[in-house]
């Protein structure tokens, strides 16, 4: 199987949903079950996020970060994570750059 930059990038994308943003604290969690972040934190506080793992290179550009990985990867809950062959596979991969890709936020229509 050939892996791509794409399928990788693709991958961390799927995160969304499994790390939130806490607009209250400013720091990213990850859930502890699958509905919720936690007893004592609103769920309407947080935002899923997959930005986690991106982390800012310069103005234009963001890396995917193997250290953010790393944090994800140590919380031994990859069964839920789902960080996947992809992602497990760049975590290894050390001996290559990591991932640059020029990222915009969506906007939602409405």
């Amino acid at each position: 199987m050939s892996l791509t930059s794409s399928d990788i990038c693709a991958a961390a994308e799927r995160l969304k949903g499994f790390v939130g943003y806490n607009r209250k604290t400013g720091k990213y969690l990850v859930r502890f079950s699958e509905d919720s972040f936690g007893l004592d934190v609103a769920e309407d506080s947080i935002t899923p996020a997959c930005e986690f793992v991106w982390a800012a290179h310069n103005d234009t550009f963001m890396v995917l970060s193997r250290e953010c990985l790393q944090i994800l990867q140590a919380q031994n809950i990859n069964e839920r994570l789902a960080l996947g062959d992809e992602l497990l596979t760049y975590l290894r991969r050390t001996d290559l750059p990591e991932i640059r890709a020029q990222r915009c936020l969506k906007q939602a229509n409405g």
